[in-house]
């Protein structure tokens, strides 16, 4: 007889256990929230940087473009910085209280 792989025991690790949130803290509801902000975030940290980047190549010739897209791509690595600080912090809360924030 074959064994077959336990979908709701990869479902729970992944995160998609049920589709049910427990709200019955704030913790368990910023644990649900955090990880999807975190890649979203990501996202649009790439999006940024590539249209900066994309910016400063089509207007090589004029000033304007090339300050549009370095102050496009300092505020991508801004936000960058304070995502990754934000998911530090979240990682030190997440020993110093014991919760799952992150995951």
């Amino acid at each position: 007889m074959a064994d077959f792989a336990d979908y709701d025991a990869y479902e729970n690790a992944l995160g998609l256990g049920g589709g049910q949130v427990d709200t019955s803290n704030l913790g368990s509801i910023i644990s649900s929230i955090l990880p999807t902000l975190l890649t979203l975030a990501g996202i649009i940290l790439f999006g940024m940087l590539v249209s900066g980047g994309f910016t400063m190549l089509a207007g090589a010739a004029d000033k304007e473009a090339q300050e549009k897209g370095k102050k496009t791509i300092t505020s991508a690595l801004f936000g960058f910085a304070v995502i990754f600080l934000a998911f530090w912090i979240a990682q030190i809360l997440q020993v110093v209280f014991k919760i799952d924030i992150v995951g």
